[in-house]
């Protein structure tokens, strides 16, 4: 089964027209790579129903996605601005995942305590977004996310401001979520560095399309592709 299918999905941004052929197996991790301005952003804006596609096809879980809302897709997106209220406490922003009244019962409470705690953030309930450092506040966006309970998840560069260390440590934790609430993950990186250490499938993403998909021991040993090893070559580089 896959999670996410797009069949020649066309988009135009400015002057740069797009055309976005993927498939997504329900619990893989895909990682999305290449230059700016590729439209890799615009990928996943069209799967969570942010941009709206001139043609083509898009169908989550099976399901045909048009004229479907984006609150009403199976589909939850963390970006690299974390969207944290500066004036709500921790607790209070994961509680915008469940009702964005923040009209909580019991259980609901109980559903925030407990995705803080995956997140490593149990004790941090009442602090506000300011009192945590960059890395935290990407955590408290993450366990948004889950109390959102879906099973799509899409991530935006989401840990671009981290160095390389703290960076590593939510990859793994992004993981380790992937396998614990059986979700699909697809997250938008410029670090190549990042797909070798959690995709299962990696896409080359360059002018508007998506140039391969496979995994990254196989994408990463493709050598007749003059546009992916020049940009391979100059990451590295920098």
């Amino acid at each position: 089964m896959f999670a996410i299918e797009l069949g020649d999905v066309a988009f135009r941004y400015e002057d740069m027209a797009m055309r976005f052929t993927l498939t997504v197996p329900t619990g893989a991790f895909l990682v999305a790579f290449g230059p700016s301005g590729a439209g890799k952003s615009t990928l996943l804006n069209l799967i969570a129903g942010f941009d709206r596609p001139l043609s083509g096809r898009i169908r989550l879980l099976e399901r045909d996605m048009k004229g479907v809302p984006p609150a009403e897709r199976p589909v939850t997106m963390l970006f690299q601005d974390h969207n944290l209220f500066a004036h709500l406490d921790v607790a209070a922003n994961v509680g915008l995942g469940i009702d964005p009244g923040l009209r909580l019962k019991a259980a609901d409470r109980d559903r925030v305590r407990a995705a803080l705690a995956e997140v490593g953030l149990e004790r941090f309930e009442h602090r506000l977004p300011a009192q945590l450092s960059g890395g935290e506040r990407q955590r408290v966006a993450l366990a948004r996310c889950l109390v959102r309970d879906k099973p799509i998840l899409l991530l935006d560069e989401p840990f671009a401001a981290l160095g390389p260390r703290m960076r590593d440590d939510m990859l793994d934790m992004v993981e380790r979520l992937r396998r614990d609430h059986a979700l699909t993950v697809v997250m938008v990186t410029h670090q190549p560095e990042d797909a070798r250490r959690c995709a299962s499938l990696v896409a080359f993403v360059l002018a508007g399309e998506i140039r391969h998909v496979a995994p990254p021991e196989v994408l990463f040993g493709v050598r007749d592709d003059t546009a992916l090893d020049a940009y391979l070559g100059e990451v590295e580089a920098s």
